[in-house]
């Protein structure tokens, strides 16, 4: 199996579907308008493929120079504990350059994650929760 990686496509939205509901991140996958539109709006998308098959991405909000919120990082569950998603993080900091910073919210079960990755905890954030 050779996966491949991409920053030049915008996959389509049944298969980021697909991707989300077998990672198991929880992202409004009901809701095939919205996904579209948040993909739509997003300016750094880097996605892993074996093959046709997308299996991985990192879709991310970005000024390139100073900052960068990474909004979703999602490995299909057959392909996770490969090192995909740290080669999306990495392909992610390559494109932003070393004068942006990477933040991110974690989902719940991928807290222990991020810091074998590079990722330090930050205790000055705040959050206005979304209504729906």
């Amino acid at each position: 199996m050779e996966i491949t990686y991409k920053h030049d496509i915008i996959p389509d939205t049944d298969a980021i579907i697909d991707l989300y509901v077998s990672s198991g991140l929880n992202r409004p996958v009901a809701d095939k308008d919205r996904i579209a539109q948040m993909y739509a709006n997003s300016n750094l998308v880097v996605t892993a493929w074996d093959k046709h098959t997308l299996v991985g991405v990192a879709r991310s909000l970005t000024d390139f120079c100073y900052c960068c919120y990474l909004s979703d990082l999602a490995v299909h569950r057959e392909y996770q504990r490969q090192g995909i998603g740290k080669r999306l993080i990495s392909l992610t900091k390559e494109k932003i350059g070393d004068g942006a910073m990477l933040l991110l919210l974690s989902a719940p079960g991928a807290m222990d994650y991020y810091p074998k990755v590079g990722f330090e905890a930050v205790g000055n954030g705040f959050i206005m929760k979304r209504i729906h």
